[in-house]
């Protein structure tokens, strides 16, 4: 019970750290900071595979899986949006 306390305790900070650092970032340097985003992201997908093949208990499984799919959205999304950006500074014919 105590290792979960504490995971929880680690889990509840990162939430109030990363939403102070997003929140206190101006608005042109979102991209860059979007970029390091989906490098973490990356991270978190090679993690979450290896997770999935160690598959000590069908809950790591399953927690490896989700954390395999919300890094894709996240990486996925993050590359659309980057897309979306370029386009605006093409010149237009």
């Amino acid at each position: 019970m105590s290792d979960f306390v504490d995971i929880l305790t680690i889990f509840v900070l990162a939430i109030l750290v990363g939403f102070e650092v997003i929140s206190k970032v101006p608005p042109t340097l979102h991209t860059p900071l979007m970029s390091g985003s989906n490098a973490i992201s990356g991270i978190t997908i090679v993690g979450a595979i290896l997770s999935l093949g160690m598959q000590h208990t069908a809950l790591t499984a399953f927690l490896g899986f989700l954390a395999v799919v919300f890094a894709m959205i996240n990486v996925v999304g993050g590359f659309l949006v980057t897309d979306r950006m370029l386009g605006m500074f093409k010149r237009k014919e």
